[in-house]
């Protein structure tokens, strides 16, 4: 399964997430940099399951948390 949503569905389903959870976006990649080393999916399953969201909720915060770790090393 590819890792990857489109921009636009990537950005939708990071503005829902506070509204759906109660969280802030900075809150869950905190909690994923905290979280245990693991792979995209099993990163994935450790949220849905630890913080028992959406597959797709978790899938995005995973994704935009290698984005943006993927930007610091450019940096």
């Amino acid at each position: 399964m590819s890792h990857v949503f489109s921009e636009e569905t990537h950005r939708n389903l990071l503005a829902r997430i506070p509204r759906c959870t109660g969280r802030e976006i900075s809150d869950w990649l905190r909690t994923v940099e905290e979280g245990p080393a693991l792979g995209f999916e099993e990163k994935v399953r450790w949220l849905r399951h630890e913080h028992n969201l959406a597959y797709g909720h978790a899938k995005a915060i995973i994704h935009e948390y290698d984005l943006r770790r993927a930007a610091r090393r450019l940096r």
